[in-house]
């Protein structure tokens, strides 16, 4: 389940920082480029200063010379600026982008390993938002944070002891007023960082929307109702509307307090400036020198302003980030696990208990099961009875909460979740191909195999013929979730996938159950194919596919209640044999 706990700033900035360590180099080169950068701000008014003042007390003192050289210095001082400027923006904002790279890297990594669980509760355009819109930011914010707060600082500390050598008085009149300022715009900062994040989970909310939407048209088509999904999305822009307001309100308050104190320390600098300079406490240079640095210390405060949004955003996608990198790993490897060797294929369930992990809606209890070595055992039952459940519960997409599994009698915990996933076949109902061509789909099964090794799993699966009558052949793009196939087109080319990857245990979950009679024919001859020689679960809602399985169990919410062949069930006359002359009465 999405975790949207919030941290504390200096929690987020902790976590943030080692993402500096690799660039550390390019980090040190531009902050000392920023200090270069302030040069020209904190000579020049000591240079107007100089010429002033030497201009109202010695005009003959005045010279070409000293323009010139007064000039020179200012020249020299900006071309360091400017080349200064140059590497911040390009190295410093490639370093960024590298963080936000790296960031980007480590959260899909980690949304690799999380459970079912997760994604069961968590909308995929939540997801989307905080691992690509939230992480946009974080390139302006890891370049600029650092050396922002580093030039305010460098001219802070320089200007005021700057001032104070001009009038301490004075200096400390203008002073006292940025702690005043300061605790105003944390305050101000914190809310306004609560609005950004609303904003960032609306817009989620919204892509959730969207997605959910626009993969669904043909139903929304269907149905007409392409006028309630428009009403729907205004509620949530709507709603994305109020919240920027809320945002946008608390930035105006921002900006209107900083101006007030803006205001509040020029008008010290004219009215205490201007009666020390009556009563000659200070010079006109000294004057116009001072406020210049006040000029200049206004205006870094400005621009932390200006950044200040930046920074929330920044921040906020960081708090973002974390929440994903600290939602909980529930399935993972033990300590001691170890590579599972090419398995002969028994089974053993015993005294499996399971309760999903988010609503704890008990499946199992005290389950006993064993499955031999290349037996094809079906499972039929009601809906709700646990049979997608337990099939899930081998390659441990959830993980038992009571008992153990084993396969060839070693617990599956036992085994690294590659090598025990690796050596496990899944033909699903709702089969999922990824955009791209025929070919990029088969060789998902085995990413290392061949194009020949590929067209001679399609032939095997029954798929080779209807490729080859496509436009490209196994060139040929299938769509988003291969939209451009058949179903039945797109289940032989899912079985096609797992007779490439070749795995000893294999798991049919109601893989004909969504097809025509034509299709379904077909895809059984290649599901009857790629079970041979391997221990294969088959589940299965037309029971007619199941008749030559070698055991068929019967699973409801009370457990196993019967188990046997085919013609044993029959003559029970109990669950099964209801099943099946139900589903021949149908036809």
């Amino acid at each position: 389940m999405m975790n949207d706990r919030e941290y504390r700033t200096g929690e987020l900035l902790k976590r943030f920082i080692p993402y500096y360590k690799k660039h550390k180099a390019v980090m040190f080169m531009d902050l000392f480029c920023a200090s270069l950068t302030t040069l020209c701000e904190l000579v020049l008014p000591m240079i107007i200063r100089k010429i002033t003042n030497t201009g109202l007390q010695d005009i003959a003192g005045l010279t070409v010379s000293l323009i010139g050289k007064m000039s020179l210095l200012y020249l020299v001082l900006k071309i360091i600026e400017c080349l200064a400027n140059y590497y911040m923006a390009d190295a410093g904002h490639v370093m960024g982008a590298k963080i936000e790279t790296d960031m980007r890297r480590d959260a899909y990594r980690h949304l690799q390993q999380l459970s079912n669980t997760y994604y069961n509760n968590t909308k995929v355009g939540q997801i989307m938002g905080r691992i690509t819109n939230d992480l946009f930011d974080v390139t302006e914010f890891a370049h600029h944070c650092p050396e922002e707060f580093f030039i305010a600082g460098i001219k802070a500390v320089v200007a005021f002891i700057i001032l104070a050598t001009v009038n301490i008085p004075l200096t400390v009149m203008v002073f006292v007023t940025v702690p005043v300022m300061a605790v105003v715009c944390i305050k101000l900062n914190r809310r306004s960082r609560r609005a950004f994040a609303k904003q960032r989970v609306q817009i989620g909310e919204l892509n959730a929307s969207i997605e959910d939407s626009l993969l669904g048209q043909k139903v929304v088509k269907a149905f007409t109702n392409e006028d309630m999904e428009c009403e729907k999305f205004e509620v949530g822009n709507l709603r994305f509307l109020d919240i920027k307001k809320e945002t946008y309100k608390y930035m105006a308050a921002f900006q209107t307090s900083t101006r007030a104190f803006d205001g509040l320390m020029y008008l010290i600098v004219i009215l205490a400036g201007g009666l020390f300079l009556n009563k000659g406490l200070i010079t006109a240079g000294d004057l116009v020198a001072y406020t210049m640095y006040v000029s200049t210390l206004i205006a870094t405060i400005r621009r932390i302003i200006e950044f200040a949004e930046q920074f929330q955003r920044g921040m906020t996608g960081i708090e973002r980030f974390l929440q994903i990198m600290d939602a909980d790993i529930e399935i993972f490897d033990e300590p001691d696990a170890v590579e599972m060797p090419k398995p002969q294929g028994e089974i053993a369930f015993k005294h499996v208990s399971f309760e999903y992990p988010d609503d704890h809606n008990r499946v199992f209890r005290n389950l006993n099961l064993c499955i031999h070595p290349g037996e094809k055992l079906a499972i039929v039952g009601p809906s709700g009875g646990g049979k997608t459940t337990l099939c899930n519960l081998i390659p441990r997409f959830y993980d038992v909460t009571g008992g153990t599994i084993l396969i060839d009698g070693t617990d599956i915990k036992k085994y690294t979740l590659k090598s025990l996933r690796g050596n496990i076949g899944i033909v699903q109902q709702d089969v999922y191909l990824f955009s791209g061509t025929v070919m990029e789909n088969i060789l998902y099964g085995a990413p290392g195999a061949s194009r020949e090794e590929a067209v001679n799993a399609a032939k095997q699966a029954g798929a080779h013929e209807f490729i080859s009558e496509l436009k490209d052949g196994y060139d040929t793009y299938v769509g988003e979730r291969g939209v451009k196939l058949s179903g039945g087109q797109k289940q032989r080319i899912s079985i096609a996938r797992v007779f490439l990857k070749n795995p000893p245990i294999m798991i049919l979950d109601e893989a004909t159950s969504a097809l025509d009679n034509e299709s379904e024919f077909a895809v059984a001859k290649s599901l009857s194919r790629l079970s041979e020689g391997r221990t294969t679960i088959t589940i299965a809602h037309r029971l007619s596919s199941i008749k030559n399985s070698d055991r068929i169990l019967v699973l409801t919410e009370e457990g196993i209640v019967e188990e046997g062949n085919h013609e044993t069930l029959m003559a029970l006359q109990g669950m099964y044999y209801e099943f099946y002359t139900m589903a021949d009465r149908m036809k």
